[in-house]
C-alpha cells in the first residue's frame, strides 16, 4: 500500500500530558504496524548514529470524544478497510498493565468504547473525506 497520507485525531480537552501520551502510543503502534515507513538511521557529521524516524509527517488533529467516535464508526465501512487504523480509548489509557487492558476490553462493547484518539494513515483522497475538516491542533 502507498500510505499517501497519515493523521492522527487527539481529544483536544485532554491534558497536555495525556495528549502527548496518547500522540507517543499511537505512533509507537504505527511503526510497529508499517515499519517500513520508519527512514534508515542517519550519522551527524562526527559520525554518531540517530534511529530513523518517519518519513513523512504526521499532523496532528483537534477532535473531541464524539468526532473520534464517528470517525471510528465510519472505518469500519468497506470502503475505508485497507486503511491502517489506530485508536485509544480511554480504558486503554487508564489500564495499569497490558493484562488489565486486555480484560477490560474484553468484558464490553465497542459501542461504549471512548476513544480519546486515533490515528489514520492510506490514501490522501480517503484520510481526507474523513478528516478535511479539522483543524490543527495547537
Amino acid at each position: 500500500m502507498n500510505y499517501e497520507k497519515c493523521v492522527m485525531i487527539i481529544d483536544e480537552q485532554l491534558p497536555l500530558g495525556i495528549i502527548a501520551n496518547t500522540a507517543a502510543i499511537m505512533g509507537i503502534t504505527l511503526g510497529k504496524s508499517i515499519p517500513e515507513v520508519v527512514g534508515k538511521d542517519v550519522y551527524d557529521k562526527t559520525g554518531n548514529k540517530h534511529l530513523g524516524i518517519i518519513t513523512f509527517p504526521v499532523p496532528i488533529l483537534k477532535g473531541d470524544i464524539q468526532t473520534i467516535k464517528t470517525i471510528r464508526k465510519k472505518l469500519y465501512e468497506p470502503e475505508f478497510s485497507d486503511l491502517i487504523v489506530i485508536d485509544f480509548s480511554d480504558i486503554a489509557q487508564m489500564s495499569k498493565s497490558y493484562t488489565e487492558f486486555i480484560t477490560k476490553m474484553q468484558s464490553i462493547t465497542e459501542t461504549e468504547l471512548n476513544y480519546i484518539g486515533i490515528t489514520l494513515c492510506g490514501t490522501k483522497k480517503k484520510i481526507n473525506k474523513l478528516t478535511g475538516n479539522i483543524a490543527l491542533l495547537k
